[in-house]
């Protein structure tokens, strides 16, 4: 299969925005032998700027834009300075791409962003993609890296989105409020009623929350490519996801 992998900041980081070492390493481990079980892989990560806000031992995220940039381009280097040393343990080499939503909207500069992605994967290479965020501006952003995990998903054709996140999938109702919500293992159609159970935002380090992961999934159904929300605190859910094993949400595409 051809795989998109979206992992969250929260997946990444501790909540002091310092690196989770022993998660890290177990995620890049798995994803290895998947890719060494011959799937294609991309990842896209966030990261940059809760590892910024570790890297400069700062108590919390900033809130103005400039911080937020200086921070992502800090964060960037030490984010893909781990991505390397741990995959290449597993003699896998490492692709960087970063975006922002002009890219993507840009006929000529999206073929040339799925043109470079089908070069990488030819050449057995793992891409891992994430947004510009130190240039990019409310008009030019994507915005959140599940949007971005679905818009990658769909340009390259991928099979297979998951979002590793800080939840374990879609429930019927807030779970860190409610005891009797029930966690939703399929959704085969996004109506109203899938619709309204979105809640607001995501953790502190991150961007996302179920509102975007929803958007992510309508894109992907919307373009024949399967969903899956699962918890990331759990890297060895990729393990059952590629086994066909009942993880998190799973989104199924519409069939042409």
């Amino acid at each position: 299969m051809r795989i998109v992998i979206k992992i969250g900041s929260s997946t990444l980081t501790h909540k002091s925005g310092k690196l989770n070492i022993r998660r890290v390493e177990q995620l890049c481990k798995i994803i290895s032998d998947i890719k060494n079980e011959g799937h294609e892989i991309i990842m896209v990560s966030s990261g940059a700027i809760a590892m910024g806000v570790g890297k400069m031992n700062l108590s919390k995220k900033p809130d103005d834009v400039e911080s937020k940039q200086a921070l992502a381009a800090v964060g960037q280097c030490e984010l893909m300075y781990v991505y390397d040393k741990l995959f290449s343990e597993y003699n896998h080499c490492v692709a960087q791409i970063l975006v922002t939503g002009a890219d993507l909207e840009d006929e000529v500069r999206r073929t040339n962003f799925q043109h470079t992605l089908y070069k990488l994967l030819e050449m057995n290479a793992l891409p891992i993609i994430n947004e510009n965020d130190t240039i990019a501006t409310s008009e030019i952003a994507v915005g959140d890296n599940d949007t971005l995990g679905a818009i990658v998903a769909t340009n390259i054709q991928a099979d297979l989105l998951i979002l590793l996140s800080d939840i374990d999938g879609l429930y019927t109702a807030d779970p860190h409020k409610d005891p009797n919500a029930r966690l939703i293992h399929e959704v085969r159609v996004l109506d109203e009623e899938i619709l309204s159970l979105a809640g607001g935002a995501g953790s502190e380090l991150g961007t996302g929350g179920m509102q975007t992961k929803l958007n992510a999934a309508k894109l992907c159904m919307e373009h024949n490519c399967d969903m899956i929300i699962a918890n990331g605190e759990k890297p060895e859910n990729l393990y059952k996801i590629i086994e066909k094993e009942v993880v998190g949400t799973y989104f199924h595409a519409k069939k042409y």
